[in-house]
């Protein structure tokens, strides 16, 4: 198929699909009059890459996904290089939650305290002008 053809069926613009050949994740061939001519394969290989990237992986971490269907497998992420950029990701994943936990802690304590004073400021006021 022809790069607009795997645009279409993939979801993407042409564009993108030159940004992920320049990265190394999709390869064409070159037919005789120079186009880009993808395999089937690449469709499912274009479809990995969208779907790790809308959850958060770069571009560098997509690589061994991509090697793993490219050796084979009918899933990117049973390789071991795969499973570890996973555990890693999982670890950042964590790591932030962790923070937004202790943010979030933060934010209701400082609520909290500013609704308190705010009603204490509101009682000392009626009872000056009762």
């Amino acid at each position: 198929m022809l790069i607009g053809e795997l645009a279409q069926r993939a979801g993407t613009s042409t564009r993108t699909l030159r940004y992920y050949e320049t990265h190394g994740l999709v390869r064409p061939r070159r037919s005789a009059n120079g186009y880009r001519v993808y395999d089937e394969a690449e469709l499912r290989v274009v479809h990995e890459i969208r779907a790790l990237l809308a959850v958060g992986f770069g571009l560098d971490d997509i690589r061994p996904f991509v090697a793993c269907l490219r050796a084979g497998h009918a899933s990117g992420d049973v390789c071991p290089d795969s499973v570890a950029v996973l555990r890693r990701k999982l670890a950042e994943v964590d790591a932030y939650l962790d923070r937004l936990g202790t943010v979030r802690r933060r934010l209701h304590d400082q609520l909290t305290q500013a609704i308190a004073q705010r009603e204490e400021t509101c009682l000392r006021t009626r009872q000056r002008t009762g």
